[in-house]
C-alpha cells in the first residue's frame, strides 16, 4: 500500500531530525524518496537546504506551489516508540515530519495526472522555526523564476477533531517577534553590593511591567502577548554580586501595525525602568514572523475541496496565536494555509511528548490533491 510507504517515510524523517539551517540530510532523504516518480526537474539548495520538485504539465496555465517545512526543534525526545529521534536534543515536535511526508506522498498521484495546463511545485522549505527560511527562498532567483500564482500549505492542529479542516477567512496566524535585552551593570563583592550595580531589581520590574501589557485573548482586536523565554544573570560565584543580566521575550499581535505599537510600549518601559536603575541596555530584535493572511480565492478553494471530500470544516473566527513564516509568502503571492485536526487527545505543539498522527497523512494528501485539481482544471 502506498499510504503505508508514506507512513514509514514519516517515521524515518522523525528518527533523523535536523535543526533550522542544518537540514541537508533531511533534504537528501526526500530527494531519494521522490526521484523515481517522473518529475520534470528538481531544484536543490533553494533558499539554503530547500528542495523544489517541479511537475510541468504545460507552459500555459497557473503555477501552484505546495509548501512544507524541513526543520525540527531543539527539544529532547521523551517518547519511547520505535521511531523515536536518534539525534540527542532534537526532535520533530511541531509535526514537520508529517507535513513533509504528506507533500512527498503527492508524487504517487502527480505522476498519474495529465493536466492540460499548469505546473505544480512541491516546495520543501528550510528553517521555518527561526523565520529565516521563507525569506531566503523568496530571495532565491530560482524561486523567483518559478512565478507562482498560488501557494498553499497546511499545519496539523492538536486538540481539534481528527481529520477536521480548520480555515480562516483572513489572518491564519499571528505576527510574532522575538527580542533579547542585555543589561550592563557592575560587579562587586557580594558583601558590598552598594559598590556595584546589580540588575536583579531592574529585571524583576521589567518582567512585571511587561506582563501588564498582555491581553491574552486572540478574539480581541488588541490581542497582545509578551512571553518570557530565557533569562540569565551574573555567574555562579557566590562572593560576586551580579553585574550583568539578560532576558528574552517573544511578542505576538494580530498585525504588523499592532506589533510596532507593542514594540514602542516595550521600548518606553525599558527607557523608564533602566534609567531608574542606571543600567545601560542593548536590545536585539530577531526571529520575525509576519501574520499569514489567507487570500480569499485560495481560502475558498480550500473550503470547497474540504466539503467535496466530506471533511468537517471548522471556520475559526480568530487567528491562531502561533507564528508561521509562511506569512512571508502570503505577503507577496496569493496564498493560504489551513489546519488539519490532529485529534482531541493529541499533545500540544512543541511539547516533548508530541508525535504527528499518521492517520491524517492521507487527509492532507487528499486535500492537496483536490486543491491542485480544482486550480488546474478551472
Amino acid at each position: 500500500m502506498i499510504i503505508e510507504k508514506i507512513k514509514l517515510f514519516r517515521k524515518e524523517l522523525h528518527r533523523f531530525p535536523e535543526l533550522s539551517g542544518q537540514e541537508t540530510e533531511t533534504a537528501g532523504r526526500i530527494k531519494k524518496f521522490i526521484e523515481k516518480h517522473h518529475y520534470t526537474k528538481i531544484i536543490e539548495n533553494i533558499g539554503g537546504n530547500g528542495l523544489a520538485v517541479i511537475y510541468e504539465f504545460s507552459n500555459s496555465g497557473p503555477t501552484i506551489v505546495i509548501r512544507c517545512e524541513l526543520d525540527a526543534l531543539p527539544i529532547e525526545e521523551v517518547n519511547d516508540f520505535e521511531h523515536r529521534s536518534l539525534n540527542n536534543g532534537i526532535a520533530h515536535k511541531c509535526g514537520h515530519d508529517g507535513h513533509m511526508a504528506i507533500v512527498a506522498g503527492l508524487v504517487f498521484w502527480l505522476k498519474q495526472q495529465d493536466f492540460k495546463k499548469g505546473k505544480v511545485i512541491l516546495l520543501f522549505q528550510p528553517a521555518e522555526e527561526t523565520g529565516a527560511g521563507a525569506p531566503d527562498v523568496l530571495n532565491d532567483d530560482r524561486f523567483i523564476e518559478i512565478h507562482p500564482d498560488f501557494i498553499f500549505a497546511l499545519h496539523n492542529i492538536p486538540c481539534q477533531p481528527l481529520h477536521s479542516i480548520i480555515t480562516l477567512n483572513d489572518n491564519f496566524s499571528s505576527t510574532v517577534q522575538s527580542v533579547s535585552i542585555h543589561l550592563k551593570g557592575k560587579e562587586s563583592h557580594s558583601a558590598e553590593p552598594e559598590h556595584g550595580v546589580n540588575p536583579a531589581l531592574c529585571i524583576a520590574e521589567l518582567i512585571q511591567k511587561f506582563d501588564k501589557l498582555n491581553i491574552n485573548d486572540p478574539a480581541k482586536e488588541d490581542f497582545r502577548l509578551c512571553v518570557p523565554i530565557y533569562s540569565k544573570m551574573g555567574v555562579k560565584s557566590y562572593g560576586i554580586s551580579a553585574g550583568f543580566g539578560e532576558i528574552h521575550y517573544t511578542l505576538r499581535t494580530k498585525s504588523i501595525e499592532k506589533m510596532e505599537r507593542l514594540k514602542q510600549d516595550l521600548d518606553g518601559i525599558l527607557l523608564e525602568v533602566c534609567s531608574k536603575y542606571k543600567l545601560p541596555q542593548t536590545v536585539k530584535w530577531f526571529d520575525y514572523f509576519p501574520a499569514v493572511v489567507n487570500d480569499g480565492y485560495c481560502n475558498q478553494v480550500i473550503m470547497d475541496t474540504a466539503k467535496a471530500c466530506n471533511y468537517e470544516v471548522i471556520e475559526k473566527s480568530s487567528a491562531f496565536k502561533f507564528g508561521e513564516d509562511f506569512g512571508w509568502f502570503s505577503e507577496k503571492y496569493k496564498a493560504a494555509m489551513f489546519g488539519i485536526g490532529a485529534g482531541l487527545e493529541s499533545p500540544a505543539l512543541h511539547q516533548a511528548n508530541y508525535d504527528f498522527p499518521d492517520e491524517i497523512i492521507e487527509t492532507g494528501m487528499t486535500m492537496f490533491n483536490g486543491i491542485i485539481k480544482r486550480v488546474l482544471t478551472q
